[in-house]
């Protein structure tokens, strides 16, 4: 198992690493100047300089770094960075810089899960049970279905004239039924019509289970990934929603039963990604992968510093300032000075390692398996 977390770790790392190419990509796109790019955190291992940017490596594989001159009006900046200032360039330019690293995550997630959908398939979140004969036709002793010929594939398409395009539909139909009664049956590419003798609404047949993956062509895998993804991102943004109301239950998870709905810590994440892995489940550990950079993607953009909707947020209300100064006849302000927003970032930082160690506790001592 410890291989396995190992490896969803440096998962982990990687799509952090990939959310800051993103940004040192869209600010060199706009000539912005790019001073490092470094994937992990803490000690260097090693860093080579390429034109105007230093690339490196740090020891700890935890996310990694761009720093971009003039992020803020705080950032020193020497006589040939002052015109690259980032801040300095147009609102739009700004927020794609900014949107691009979160962006990044939701392309790596359609890029998995386009490859889980024409390799093994897709999660059916929505299972239909067709009205398709299982494996054994007759169930207990009544065996109707069976004596009339009906084999296991067979699809059951109509009964008494009432078609049945769900299992539903057949169940309905049989118990509305009784004594000899004609259905028609799809086998292969052929269909018949026979008799069966309904014994008190019940014919011994049982449902062919709906499939847990479904497996798409490379046509219609674009469409299934992006219907999936749009779900997946609803349920994303539903949970962060409710994250707050479960920080109770993770505190009780300490102490007592450890609820499976309750938020995780990478830790948790790295866990789980080591259990699939250990069991064999790939699938159950891209799409951890999957829900992973979907939630970063999702919280990032939500406007509080540090994270870059915080920055986004700061960049439009600059420009909404500067309209209604205009409209004034007043010139535009400067950028925002971030000097007055430091006690909030550095509560809102607080506040968010706390929550952070409070995951990694619940985790270490009462952390979620696979069920």
């Amino acid at each position: 198992m410890l291989a396995g977390a190992f490896l969803f770790l440096i998962a982990i790392c990687l799509s952090l690493a990939l959310h800051e190419a993103g940004h040192m990509i869209a600010a060199r796109a706009f000539g912005m100047k790019v001073r490092r790019f470094f994937v992990g955190r803490g000690p260097t291992l090693f860093s080579f300089r390429r034109g105007e940017t230093e690339y490196g490596l740090k020891a700890l594989p935890i996310g990694g770094f761009c720093d971009i001159a003039g992020l803020t009006a705080l950032d020193e900046l020497s006589r040939d960075e002052e015109p690259r200032a980032m801040w300095r360039y147009p609102t739009w330019k700004r927020t794609t810089v900014m949107l691009a690293g979160p962006i990044t995550h939701v392309f790596l997630a359609v890029a998995i899960l386009y490859a889980m959908a024409v390799s093994f398939g897709l999660p059916n979140l929505h299972p239909v049970t067709e009205p398709v004969v299982a494996a054994t036709p007759c169930v207990g002793a009544v065996c109707p279905a069976a004596d009339a010929g009906i084999q296991p594939g067979d699809r059951i398409e109509s009964i008494g004239g009432t078609p049945t395009p769900r299992w539903v539909d057949v169940l309905t139909a049989v118990r509305a039924s009784n004594g000899p009664t004609t259905m028609v049956i799809k086998r292969a590419e052929t269909r018949q019509t026979i008799t069966v003798n309904v014994v008190s609404g019940r014919i011994g047949a049982a449902p062919q289970p709906a499939p847990a993956y479904l497996q798409y062509g490379p046509v219609e895998a674009a469409g299934a990934t992006m219907t999936f993804t749009g779900e997946l991102l609803g349920g994303t943004v539903s949970q962060l929603r409710q994250f707050p109301e479960k920080i109770p239950a993770v505190i009780h998870a300490i102490r007592g039963e450890r609820d499976p709905e309750t938020p995780i810590s990478v830790v948790g994440a790295s866990r789980l990604g080591g259990e699939a892995v250990e069991r064999g489940l790939w699938g159950t550990f891209l799409l951890l992968l999957v829900s992973l950079n979907l939630f970063m993607a999702v919280f990032n953009t939500l406007p509080l510093l540090p994270l870059d909707g915080g920055h986004i947020a700061v960049v439009w209300y600059e420009r909404v300032r500067d309209v209604i100064r205009r409209l004034r006849g007043r010139p535009a302000g400067g950028p925002v000075d971030f000097t007055r927003l430091v006690p909030a970032t550095l509560v809102l930082i607080a506040i968010g390692g706390a929550v952070m160690a409070l995951t990694i506790t619940a985790d270490i001592i009462n952390p979620i398996r696979l069920s």
